[in-house]
């Protein structure tokens, strides 16, 4: 299933299996703020990244997780979402954020939410190599929480952008708050053309 959704987040149809090629993955073992794959090769189309992750603040709301392209910390992103959330009672959010410092790629439990409870999302990020436009981002996330309503259920959609023509070479994961916590774990695919 999670082959079907990222095919069509990838092009607008399922791709082949064959059509992914892992390039490295990272399980963390201590909690760490940041997750970077650097030194990414030039022989996909696009790149996807798949996480399944927990944060550790303390927070009983959804925490989000940040990306930023080749270390560039500059207000040189934006996002966008539609999502929805439930815990004591229910809302819907759309927002868009111009000239922030990252780009958004979804929201992930925290600990002050029930034990034991992971976040899954894919992030693509399209025509990374292509040095004539600036670099768009698409994402799809959200977590349950088993029924609690101790803290929020999150679904979302996530768009972005990196205002830069450079092909990417690093991709960077930022626990918005405290850190990733013990065996969250962010996978790196190459998506051929």
């Amino acid at each position: 299933m999670l082959n079907v959704i990222s095919g069509l987040l990838a092009g607008g149809v399922a791709a082949s299996t064959n059509s992914y090629e892992s390039i490295a993955t990272v399980t963390v073992g201590t909690a760490q703020s940041t997750i970077s794959f650097t030194s990414i090769p030039s022989t996909y189309k696009h790149l996807q990244v798949r996480g399944l992750t927990r944060g550790t603040d303390a927070s009983n709301g959804g925490v989000a997780v940040y990306m930023r392209l080749n270390g560039d910390t500059a207000s040189n992103y934006s996002n966008h979402g539609l999502d929805a959330f439930q815990g004591a009672s229910a809302n819907t959010e759309a927002f868009g954020n111009a000239n922030t410092t990252y780009g958004l790629n979804f929201y992930q439990p925290s600990a002050g939410n029930t034990a034991s409870i992971f976040a899954g999302g894919v992030t693509d990020i399209l025509d990374y190599q292509n040095t004539n436009k600036y670099k768009t981002t698409r994402s799809l996330g959200g977590y349950d929480m088993n029924g609690s309503t101790s803290g929020y259920n999150y679904i979302g959609i996530y768009s972005g952008s990196w205002r830069n023509t450079a092909a990417v070479t690093q991709i960077d994961l930022i626990c918005s708050a405290g850190s990733f916590d013990t065996y969250s774990k962010f996978a790196l695919y190459g998506i051929k053309g």
